[in-house]
């Protein structure tokens, strides 16, 4: 395991792996009367995040609490950042206070990394989010997810669908799964697909339809219109036509098939509220594996890894 969680392609398949076996392991905890493990207890980890978030930010809270770290819950708003300070001072203020781990959404990329090898930290760096660059927790999870219902993910075939262009989501999933074994296939617009999207080890395709039938697991992108600031399509009603999972649509999918999306979902856009509520979605689901996968990180990241190899 890397001393930083930054990028899924930090992860060879051996600690990808780990991190999916570990998470097997503790998604048990939520299940018990005492939710807790005394595994991280006297470790400090620090939820840093300069975005608005809630499905991320709560389970990493709870990921820590159930392994017994203290935490502490940082938003830009009111603090000082919103009067200037820099993540330098941030980061140096963090360390400081003795901080173990730092999990810092940002939505310039590239700042978690900053945060990392700029040496203003001597803990851990979790990157929850950064721009439109990575989210490699969630394509951790969304890995989980589809272990658990299609078993190991070599050769699997997996269709990520929507607004590529501004997912961090799809960047890290195209990474991770590729490094698990799996076959990914990009659906877009061609206006929201980014630029050297050719040396992602994908296939692109702008064409949904064609895409379903062979597919294992779909998963559809929010469109992130607060990111938009041209129009990459003519309206949202041709949107859905062309790009978004409808029941008829979800037919074509093969038996085992599942659906997810990584929330929050813009329901009757690219997915329809039947088909986010049908028993083939998994994207409750998602959020339930969030919070062991995100355990399984900080363990290995804070407490396992090094306990393990000394031991």
């Amino acid at each position: 395991m890397p001393r930083h969680l930054l990028s899924a392609a930090d992860l060879d398949h051996e600690a990808a792996t780990r991190v999916l076996d570990t998470a097997e392991e503790l998604l048990g905890v939520a299940q018990r009367p005492i939710k807790k493990l005394p595994t991280l207890r006297g470790r400090t980890v620090v939820n840093l995040f300069f975005e608005d978030s809630t499905r991320t930010r709560i389970s990493f809270e709870a990921a820590a609490k159930r392994l017994s770290a203290d935490v502490i819950n940082f938003s830009a708003k009111g603090s000082s950042v919103s009067k200037g300070e820099s993540l330098k001072d941030t980061a140096l203020t963090l360390q400081a206070m003795g901080a173990d781990a730092v999990v810092i959404r940002h939505p310039a990329s590239g700042a978690p990394h900053r945060l990392a090898t700029n040496r203003w930290m001597s803990g851990a760096v979790v990157n929850a989010g950064d721009g439109m660059h990575e989210h490699p927790t969630q394509a951790l999870l969304d890995a989980f997810t589809m272990r658990r219902h299609l078993g190991d993910l070599a050769g699997k075939s997996v269709t990520i669908v929507g607004d590529v262009l501004h997912s961090r989501v799809a960047r890290s999933n195209a990474l991770l799964l590729h490094t698990l074994g799996a076959e990914v296939t990009l659906v877009a617009p061609p206006t929201l697909l980014p630029v050297g999207v050719e040396s992602w080890p994908v296939t692109c395709s702008y064409d949904l339809d064609d895409s379903l039938e062979k597919a294992d697991a779909v998963m559809m992108l929010r469109v992130q219109r607060e990111r938009m600031n041209a129009s990459f399509f003519p309206s949202a009603r041709e949107y859905s036509r062309r790009y978004g999972l409808d029941t008829a649509r979800m037919n074509r999918l093969p038996d085992h098939a599942i659906v997810m999306h990584p929330g929050p979902m813009n329901r009757g856009m690219e997915i329809t509220a039947d088909v986010a509520d049908s028993p083939r979605s998994v994207i409750v689901e998602q959020v339930t594996n969030g919070v062991a996968v995100r355990m399984a990180a900080l363990y290995l990241l804070l407490g396992g890894a090094e306990n393990e190899e000394t031991a």
